[in-house]
């Protein structure tokens, strides 16, 4: 083993180690990997940047942007609810009529868009067919991952495995190549969970189920404003409720009138009867310090907190929200939304205490409360995913037969006139913006940078296994170790390596590692390479076992009220299965000699 392969051997192994423990966030280790190849000498500085202006790079942002405009303009909505609705309420149904929505639209848009489109929808009617919404979230975000084989948009892996094919100087795969093998693949999945799946899916409930509700009257109290009371006369931000003692009014009682809808300059009046969320500890400093009556004979419910005006709902954080990471107090969510929090989700536990200080992450569910009015708002900032419908005017809904059309101009480039992707993504990014299907702004804020990193720093590492013998160092290991029991092992091997190391980083970054091998090991056995690569791609969409491991499964973790396990007793058995598949029929539609 040389020092370059050893030294190649290291960062990937010290990559594989930072995304397992989430320690940094994907971009950051991927730029920290594209340093690490720069200044070992592994790459070039040009080769160390060159990720930047890859095609495979320019195609994943421009998808964002096109995504985005078929989301500002309401086409997935249009069409992801209209199929829904023939549905019906049965299970089965549902199951495989969303399974098949979601994957269909995940062959043209990117995984955790279709996952966020259809979540809403799923979720409302999972209440108006009264089955329990774990029992259709998880067939949601799976059927995303078995749809993204679709085409060669369907996710970035797709793009990335063909790119890194073209860059090697062989033959790549065509837009709709991966039709064949991305049906049977959705096929098998919607069929797999009807018949086994749907019996491993657990029966949960969400935020506002009866745990959330029992643990919340922890928190949740009434306590009278005495005459002599300091906070007589005061409006709720002189009161320093909050501020002061982490306690939240959520209603105001006064002369029988329960009143829901408040704002900073809302005035407490003596004799007010105030249901206010917050710990034991801090009631009781409150009690002493501004003169209230607490522990009255009436027990404050949630029933309380629903009226005409209020509403009790149920969010989750959309997938680029500005809120992760930070508290809730940081962002002024109740001065810029009018919603309070009254509970968060978070793996299984529910959080009622000091939520101000919380710092939110990706799959927290949220129980509000708050105007029904501002709904719309909440669901149009951008930063969280209301689950139930919610009529939105915002979308321009007269743009959409315009967005379909760029679409299908971009197929028309790519299939018949043989544009190359990226250029024929950029040319339907850029008339998007041009028709006003989305602003400037809005095609930015629609890419998820973090990807774009992560795939762009990414890329030099591939460069340096390749440069240095890496690549074929494991290679030659993989076909000492199965390389005697036939192509159709060594096939298992690399499936079965790129979707363990799929299950702790991401598809794009597991492609990257694994794609090199793979093509290395084909052209030792003398064989074509696609059908390894198009095997590294399809081990690279089973992030079924763990909720980390993709971004759609961490979108529905909260809202499913799910557990870690429960990924796994569903996953596993679908992982195995698809692995039969790839065995049976990827020699079949690509012939390995």
């Amino acid at each position: 083993m040389t020092t370059e392969i050893a030294l190649t051997l290291t960062i990937i192994a010290a990559a594989v180690v930072l995304f397992a423990t989430e320690k940094l966030r994907v971009d950051v280790i991927a730029l920290i990997v594209l340093l690490a190849v720069a200044l070992t000498g592994l790459v070039s500085p040009e080769e160390a940047f060159a990720g930047f202006a890859n095609t495979a790079v320019i195609t994943v942002w421009a998808v964002y942007i096109v995504s985005g405009a078929l989301f500002k303009t309401g086409v997935a909505d249009i069409l992801g609810r209209g199929i829904l609705r023939l549905a019906g309420t049965s299970e089965p149904r549902l199951i495989a009529v969303i399974m098949l929505t979601c994957g269909i639209m995940s062959g043209f848009m990117n995984n955790v868009g279709a996952t966020a489109m259809l979540l809403p929808a799923v979720v409302g009617i999972s209440r108006r067919a009264k089955v329990p919404v774990s029992r259709l979230l998880i067939p949601l975000s799976f059927s995303s991952l078995l749809g993204g084989k679709l085409t060669l948009i369907g996710t970035p892996a797709n793009i990335l495995g063909t790119s890194i094919l073209a860059d090697r100087g062989l033959p790549a795969f065509g837009f709709f190549e991966f039709v064949p093998i991305g049906a049977i693949f959705l096929g098998v999945g919607i069929v797999y969970m009807l018949l086994a799946g749907r019996h491993l899916l657990p029966v949960r409930e969400s935020p506002d189920d009866r745990q959330a509700a029992y643990q919340l009257r922890e928190y949740v109290s009434e306590v009278l404003v005495a005459p002599e009371s300091p906070l007589a006369g005061r409006s709720l931000v002189e009161s320093r409720l909050g501020a002061d003692y982490e306690l939240t009014v959520l209603a105001i009682e006064r002369e029988g009138q329960v009143q829901t809808t408040l704002h900073l300059d809302t005035s407490i009046q003596p004799g007010d009867l105030l249901v206010v969320e917050g710990s034991v500890q801090n009631l009781m400093r409150a009690e002493q310090a501004l003169r209230l009556k607490i522990g009255l004979d009436r027990v404050a419910e949630l029933e309380q907190l629903e009226g005409d005006k209020a509403h009790l709902v149920e969010a989750t954080l959309a997938p680029r929200s500005r809120m992760v990471e930070h508290t809730l107090g940081e962002m002024g969510f109740r001065t810029r939304y009018g919603f309070s929090v009254l509970a968060i989700r978070r793996y299984g536990e529910v959080i009622a205490e000091r939520l101000r200080e919380v710092r939110l992450q990706f799959g927290d569910a949220l129980l509000l409360q708050g105007p029904r009015e501002r709904l719309p708002t909440l669901q149009e900032g951008g930063d969280f995913l209301v689950l139930e419908p919610v009529t939105l005017e915002l979308r321009r809904r007269h743009k959409a037969i315009i967005a379909v059309a760029i679409m299908g101009l971009v197929l028309t480039l790519v299939i018949v006139a043989r544009f190359h992707i990226s250029t024929a993504m950029v040319i339907g990014s850029v008339l998007m913006v041009l028709t006003g299907c989305l602003a400037m702004d809005e095609a930015y804020e629609s890419i998820d940078w973090r990807t774009v990193f992560l795939v762009a720093g990414m890329l030099p590492l591939g460069t340096a296994m390749e440069s240095s013998g890496a690549a074929q160092f494991l290679a030659d290991l993989l076909l000492g170790a199965v390389g005697g029991l036939g192509p159709l092992a060594v096939l298992t091997g690399i499936y079965i390596l790129v979707a363990l190391i799929t299950q702790p980083m991401s598809n794009a970054a597991a492609v990257v590692l694994i794609v090199p091998i793979a093509i290395d090991t084909a052209l030792g056995l003398g064989a074509d390479p696609k059908p390894f690569v198009l095997a590294t791609i399809l081990g690279a969409a089973t992030s079924f076992l763990t909720p980390v491991g993709h971004k759609a499964n961490v979108l529905v973790f909260g809202p499913g009220g799910y557990r870690f396990f429960d990924y796994t007793r569903v996953g596993l058995p679908l992982t195995v299965l698809l692995l039969i598949v790839t065995l049976v029929f990827v020699p079949v539609l690509w012939p390995l000699f």
